[in-house]
């Protein structure tokens, strides 16, 4: 790839710029809210303290990096973006309290990656009812795509059902007679993770665990899934309990084929809270890297160990500018690729920005960029991602493709193999444009 500076002349004038406005002059924009001369300011909700920090507080890191990056070069259409990122701590109580905050104090124009379903869920109806555009939730619920019920809202990550159905595909094919034994999130993520992983694996699930992600205790639920004798332990958890599962188990002797889902694989992320809570115990003199040898993870994205990825290495170049000293991790990743995203969209929205213009050039657009599946978003449609490929993470190695991308639906559709014609970053233009 050539240097980053290089690659900036260059996307700047690599599309052709379109405008979807319903007004031409300074009044009409006046009145949109977020949106100057100048700046257009967004939000966005994450838990940068709490119990979900550990495995998400670097999806806004991500996320401001490339925003950074996009207003050293000049901006959008003559405006930088300004992005007020509010720690909600993964509680709705105070997603609440944030979500009001920016539109009310920071007027937002659009809120972007607000992260959870529970915390999400809080302010979803508040954000439709003051026309927010609600864009790429960071949560992979059914209840983004309802567009009839929430026509501001859209999701990002594939939705924990398509996700789950092509993890029973994979398993059902690769594992066949296996025993498997599930662990789940109590909320949102175990029925939707269970409606997809259950058509295709039926008699062969032989145990069914929850935890309460305010409970950092697992022992009891890894010990189930030991008892039953499950060969296979599917964690639908987030990397904090992805991490206390793989520990729980080393210590008591129970050594099951792993997978794990896009939103709890981050490798690097997980590693690192091995290592922490692996202090003081037996585990503690044990390289936290091999807890994870042999891991299966499904993913959407590129991720940050896939270093020959264009979209990677570029992504790599803009982080080592802007976020020097953090860590970059898929969850890095998936906040970068949210920002680009949203850059395509505002760049083809045109110079006169309005909250109705930007969802209609989201609606009658086919986006893609850096994801390995098709992006779905329509006026009918607000799903986001649609499928997943299935990797093994092999320690100090790039992580193997076990199966290509595949694509299917949240209902009873047939998992499909789809080769997605992806752009490289020289092909997408992030910045630049006529000034507003």
């Amino acid at each position: 790839m050539r240097p980053l500076s290089i690659l900036s002349s260059t996307l700047a004038v690599t599309v052709l710029l379109t405008s979807c406005s319903s007004g031409t002059d300074g009044s009409d924009r006046a009145v949109t809210p977020g949106v100057t001369a100048d700046a257009v300011v967004i939000g966005t909700h994450q838990p940068l303290t709490g119990a979900a920090s550990p495995g998400f507080r670097h999806v806004s890191t991500g996320a401001r990096a490339v925003f950074d990056y996009i207003n050293d070069n000049g901006g959008i259409h003559g405006r930088r973006i300004e992005y007020q990122v509010q720690d909600d701590a993964f509680d709705p109580a105070q997603t609440q309290e944030a979500t009001r905050s920016l539109i009310d104090d920071q007027e937002i124009f659009a809120m972007l990656g607000g992260l959870g379903t529970p915390t999400h869920e809080a302010v979803i109806e508040e954000l439709n009812e003051a026309g927010v555009p609600d864009l790429f939730v960071s949560s992979g619920a059914l209840a983004w795509d309802q567009p009839e019920v929430y026509p501001h809202s859209y999701g990002f990550q594939v939705d924990y059902t398509r996700e789950a159905k092509i993890q029973g595909q994979y398993i059902a094919e690769n594992f066949p007679g296996d025993r498997v034994g599930l662990l789940y999130q109590n909320d949102d993520v175990g029925p939707s993770s269970h409606a997809g992983i259950e058509q295709y694996l039926t008699e062969e699930i032989v145990a069914w665990e929850s935890y309460d992600p305010g409970v950092p205790e697992l022992a009891g639920q890894v010990e189930e899934l030991k008892r039953s004798g499950a060969e296979v332990a599917v964690c639908h958890c987030i990397p904090a309990f992805l991490a206390l599962a793989v520990l729980e188990a080393t210590a008591i002797g129970y050594t099951p084929q792993w997978v794990a889902p896009s939103f709890g694989g981050d490798v690097a992320v997980a590693t690192g809270l091995i290592e922490e809570y692996a202090q003081g115990t037996a585990a503690e003199n044990v390289p936290p890297e091999a807890f994870l040898d042999g891991l299966i993870i499904t993913a959407f994205l590129p991720m940050a160990a896939q270093r020959e990825d264009p979209w990677t290495e570029f992504f790599l170049e803009i982080h080592e500018r802007y976020n020097e000293g953090t860590p970059f991790t898929d969850t890095t990743v998936y906040g970068m690729v949210q920002a680009v995203l949203f850059a395509q969209v505002l760049m083809e929205a045109g110079p006169d920005l309005t909250r109705e213009s930007l969802l209609g050039t989201l609606n009658s657009h086919e986006w893609t960029g850096p994801g390995l599946v098709p992006f779905n978003a329509t006026e009918d449609d607000h799903s986001g991602y649609a499928g997943v490929m299935v990797v093994q993470h092999h320690a100090g190695e790039e992580p193997e493709i076990l199966q290509e991308p595949m694509v299917t639906d949240s209902d009873g559709g047939e998992v499909l193999p789809f080769e997605l014609d992806r752009p490289s970053p020289d092909e997408v233009s992030l910045f630049g444009g006529a000034g507003g």
